[in-house]
């Protein structure tokens, strides 16, 4: 899919803007390029360590002019759904997701019976009692909502084991389908659609996960641009279910991927 009716832009952050907070070289820039030829950009990311506020001042501290609502983050989109699909529910939250972000969401604990697991980000929470807990009320009939099926993220000192490989181990021994509100769901890229007051076509989505970024966005007619940083593998590109649109060694590359 070529790019000159591309009329705005969905950015990953981690591995593209930069990697475990550290901006890449080129990445402010870069956006600041896109800003300046009329492109509205907005950041969508699985990141749930910090709050959507919290991330767009940390943003703006390494030069990327973000306004806190120019982020859509796996958390914001969970309480949305939850407060849609689950109004009142009893939630109980595993992994590092901040409350700011899931305002007017009942967040309870194990002990009491809640009706919705909730999934975000691993940490240290995820040990063996907890899990097994959390496997007993969705044995009991508990919802199963993910924010996010990232298998891992890059740091600056390698990748790491994120929440995706336990959702996949709930999802097989609890025979049950989780419902993820970040990517790759479908409805995460159209919240951006939304955000940007733009149609499919014209916009397209730049990440460094093939899968979760780049198909998962070119699966609901955005264009796919994948880049070589963060935690690109080209054996993941080479096994990877289908093609990105373009490959670019960086998001500095983007702007003359675009004939800026």
């Amino acid at each position: 899919m070529g790019l000159s009716d591309i009329r705005g832009l969905l950015l990953d952050m981690d591995g593209v803007l930069g990697v475990s907070w550290r901006p890449l070289p080129g990445a402010a820039a870069a956006v600041w390029n896109l800003r300046a030829a009329g492109l509205p950009v907005r950041v969508i990311t699985n990141t749930t360590a910090k709050s959507r506020g919290d991330i767009a001042a940390g943003l703006r501290e390494h030069g990327f002019d973000f306004a806190d609502d120019e982020l859509l983050t796996a958390s914001v989109l969970a309480g949305a759904y939850l407060r849609a699909e689950h109004p009142a529910a009893r939630v109980f939250l595993l992994g590092d997701a901040q409350p700011a972000d899931l305002e007017g969401v009942r967040l309870v604990g194990l002990d009491d019976e809640p009706e919705v697991v909730l999934v975000s980000g691993a940490d240290e929470s995820f040990v063996f009692d907890t899990l097994n807990r959390v496997y007993r009320a969705l044995l009991d009939g508990a919802a199963l909502v993910a924010m996010h099926r990232n298998l891992s993220w890059m740091t600056h000192q390698g990748e790491r084991l994120d929440a995706g490989a336990y959702v996949l181990g709930l999802e097989r021994a609890a025979g049950r389908t989780a419902v993820v509100t970040g990517k790759p769901a479908p409805e995460s890229f159209v919240a951006g659609l939304e955000a940007l007051g733009l149609p499919a076509e014209h916009v397209a989505m730049v990440g460094d996960d093939i899968e979760n970024d780049v198909l998962a966005a070119q699966a609901v007619g955005i264009s796919g641009v994948l880049v070589r940083t963060g935690k690109f593998r080209e054996e993941k590109l080479a096994g990877a279910s289908g093609a990105p649109d373009h490959v670019i060694d960086s998001l500095a590359d983007l702007p003359g991927l675009l004939g800026l």
